[in-house]
């Protein structure tokens, strides 16, 4: 392990990104899915702006971006954050994920995401958790689906100045109706 465990699952560590990890960021950024995805090729520059991003962004309350690694065998299957986002003047808490193409379909993407939800819920306390997602990525709007979130709305994102129509994932915090 090359930092500290953040969080775990059953299969799962998460552990926060540090610069030595940029040739596992650099060869998941620049697999055909994540191209298709982010409608670009990351260059070295862009990786290390990625990872430096990354490692700005923990929070004491534990949002953040972080690796996901199995367990057992300890190979790098993706990334995965919390994070505090604003989309047309609201804020929400953020889930998203990133995965080696090669650990998809194996519940590993759903597992991670779960983890995030209920740390949403049960630590920082918010009431509501998104996922912003393309609507061609089917494979995340599953994963979403599979945690119960509901398509709450759709917005346009600016990502490397080009519009980019993206649909929003929620899940609402069970706990919010005892209180």
């Amino acid at each position: 392990m090359k930092n500290k465990i953040w969080g775990q699952t059953q299969r799962l560590f998460f552990r926060k990104i540090s610069i030595d990890d940029f040739n596992l960021i650099a060869k998941m950024l620049n697999q055909k899915s994540v191209k298709k995805i982010w409608g670009k090729e990351f260059k070295n520059n862009d990786i290390k702006k990625w990872i430096e991003n990354c490692m700005c962004s923990y929070s004491n309350s534990g949002e953040g971006f972080y690796i996901i690694e199995h367990k057992q065998k300890g190979y790098f299957i993706g990334q995965i954050s919390l994070s505090k986002d604003t989309i047309n003047g609201k804020d929400y808490y953020e889930i998203g994920y990133i995965l080696n193409e090669k650990y998809m379909n194996q519940g590993y993407a759903t597992e991670a995401a779960k983890h995030m939800v209920e740390f949403a819920f049960e630590i920082i306390k918010t009431n509501k958790v998104i996922f912003e997602i393309r609507p061609d990525n089917t494979k995340s709007i599953n994963v979403a689906k599979r945690l119960g979130a509901k398509e709450t709305g759709r917005f346009i994102k600016k990502i490397e100045g080009n519009l980019v129509p993206h649909i929003i994932y929620s899940i609402e915090n069970p706990a919010k109706h005892c209180r």
